[in-house]
């Protein structure tokens, strides 16, 4: 079965201003197509074909070049436009707040800690929230479109909020001021999927 592109949960407009439509559009519609694509074209006729993202993701050291960058690819957006949302933004609420403020050091201690994992990654890469296998949080970034699921990952875990900060999300709008559109993500960021996404990496 191919792996096919998600439909966006919103319009490419409803994230204005703080991201462009413009930029949604082709980020969405150009960029993670294309990873998309391309993931398929490199697993055509393999073994592998067939396997979840997710399995992928975990044996990616033993896979090629094209299945680790376009298979995170496609996760990591994936992901991405999950936790993004209209008329969003705020704090979170229930056991992810209690966990941000007793093992991060409260919320703004984790923005301030979560930006500085987006602003030192060198070149492209993501900055992540992430659940540890003892179930604890952890912030941290992963160069390209690497992950915490990948079976190389310095910082391995379960993903629950990403920020992609390669130049293709943001230099339409805000050209190298990186640290603006990284301020600019709090205010779309959809703090119940988020929420939804602690609770089942707890549970499982």
């Amino acid at each position: 079965m191919s792996f096919t592109l998600p439909a966006l949960p919103y319009a490419h407009e409803a994230l204005e201003p703080h991201f462009d439509t413009q930029t949604m559009q082709i980020h969405h519609g150009k960029h993670h197509q294309a990873y998309v694509d391309n993931l398929n074209k490199a697993l055509d006729g393999s073994e592998h074909a067939g396997k979840s993202l997710e399995e992928l993701m975990g044996m990616i050291s033993k896979l090629s070049p094209a299945v680790r960058n376009n298979g995170g690819g496609h996760y990591n957006h994936s992901l991405f436009w999950q936790i993004l949302a209209p008329n969003a933004g705020g704090q979170p609420t229930g056991a992810l707040a209690d966990a941000i403020q007793s093992q991060l050091g409260g919320f703004d201690q984790f923005k301030t800690d979560f930006n500085q994992a987006g602003m030192t990654r060198f070149g492209s890469g993501w900055a992540w929230l992430c659940v540890k296998a003892d179930k604890t949080l952890c912030v941290c970034s992963t160069p390209n479109q690497d992950n915490p699921l990948m079976d190389i990952a310095d910082c391995p875990g379960t993903p629950i909020l990403g920020a992609d900060v390669w130049e293709h999300a943001y230099y339409l709008h805000y050209q190298n001021r990186r640290a603006d559109y990284l301020n600019a993500f709090w205010s779309v960021v959809n703090w119940e999927e988020v929420g939804r996404r602690y609770d089942a990496a707890m549970a499982s």
